[in-house]
């Protein structure tokens, strides 16, 4: 089991360490600013931190021994929009929204998520970056719009353990997208997956879907998990198709999932009420749970607070370990929890942290 976790806030990057018996804070890093994403890459160790400093821009930090120390390196960068473009969408960097590690066999490769949309490759652990021009000039971007934010904006990136060149992207709202050749070609795999919020002439149109979070379960690649804003969906054959998992209770909206990494039918989620309410359910928060490809859910809640709460978690504040059995939980209300046995008991690190914007466990 991972005896670290990482925690990036509103406020700063606050990494947790588990002793003998419990959990403890280990001090804090870039205190008073905004942490919008935290990768361990599990292939070297390295830590990076992105910031979202407002008025000074993203900025990107890596540490190579554990948060002893930080260096900056590139933050990913569009290139000036054509003088002639009709492209409404600013080119121009507003969050680094997700960062994942390439293969086992690319050192040094990194891929970055960013608002408004865009996909950046880094060979060489940040030190630059590319944008990904062949999904950034497809014309279906024209079609891609923004969920929470103003803009479109990629929050999850997966690289298939089995096939490094094989990618899929999660876009709010521009549905999910599919490379085979490591980001040469693309094209959209989210059939299956409805949009209730849009007219019903367009409401299947893959381009146009919002899933919130997909996650791949590590052992067996082909299955993935979306938490989409008009539900929960599940695709058992690489997103060649979408399945609706139906009658959830008590809701199958929200922002987060998490996937157990050896057994694909185990799933997370964080259930809300959807739109502008995204409070938990009748003010009572829960994690739901299920152990059969969503045929049936429990709902877990011990250990959490009771009625009334408030907490919403965030696409990338519940988490998993390598165990399977670890999970951590964070909300935007500063409230951390940690489950040692999969999601049946929960136990409070912290009731007053800033709001938390994503987890990552460490190496």
């Amino acid at each position: 089991m991972s005896d670290q976790l990482w925690v990036a806030t509103r406020k700063g990057l606050l990494p947790y360490k588990r002793g003998a018996r419990t959990w403890a804070p280990e001090g804090e890093h870039f205190l008073g600013d905004p942490v919008s994403q935290v990768l361990v890459d599990a292939r070297d160790g390295t830590v990076y931190a992105a910031l979202n400093l407002g008025h000074f821009g993203c900025k990107l930090r890596r540490s190579d021994d554990g948060g002893a120390s930080w260096q900056e390196v590139a933050a990913p960068a569009y290139p000036a929009k054509p003088t002639a473009s009709a492209d409404p969408t600013p080119w121009d960097l507003k969050l680094i929204w997700c960062l994942a590690a390439g293969g086992t066999e690319q050192p040094g490769v990194l891929w970055a998520g960013t608002l408004p949309g865009g996909l950046f490759r880094s060979a060489d652990r940040g030190a630059s970056w590319q944008l990904v021009e062949s999904l950034w000039h497809r014309a279906e971007r024209s079609e891609w719009f923004g969920g929470g934010y103003d803009h479109p904006g990629i929050h999850s990136i997966l690289v298939d353990p089995r096939d490094s060149q094989h990618l899929l992207l999660g876009i709010s709202c521009g549905g999910v997208w599919r490379s085979r050749d490591g980001g040469a070609n693309w094209s959209l795999a989210a059939d299956g997956m409805r949009a209730a919020y849009l007219p019903p002439e367009v409401a299947d149109n893959p381009n146009v879907q919002d899933p919130h979070r997909v996650v791949q379960c590590a052992a067996a690649p082909d299955t993935l998990w979306a938490q989409h804003h008009n539900g929960i969906f599940l695709s058992r054959d690489g997103a060649r198709a979408w399945h609706e998992i139906e009658g959830v209770a008590p809701s199958s909206f929200g922002f987060a999932v998490a996937v157990h990494p050896r057994e694909p039918g185990t799933a997370w989620f964080v259930p809300a009420v959807k739109d502008e309410c995204r409070v938990p359910v009748d003010a009572r928060l829960v994690v739901t749970r299920t152990r059969d490809h969503g045929a049936s859910f429990e709902t877990l809640a011990r250990g959490l607070p009771t009625a009334p709460a408030y907490d919403l978690v965030y696409r990338h504040a519940l988490v998993v370990d390598e165990s399977g059995e670890r999970l951590a939980m964070a909300s935007t209300s500063g409230n951390l929890w940690v489950s040692e046995d999969g999601g049946d008991r929960w136990q409070a690190l912290s009731t007053h942290l800033p709001p938390v914007s994503a987890l990552a466990w460490g190496a």
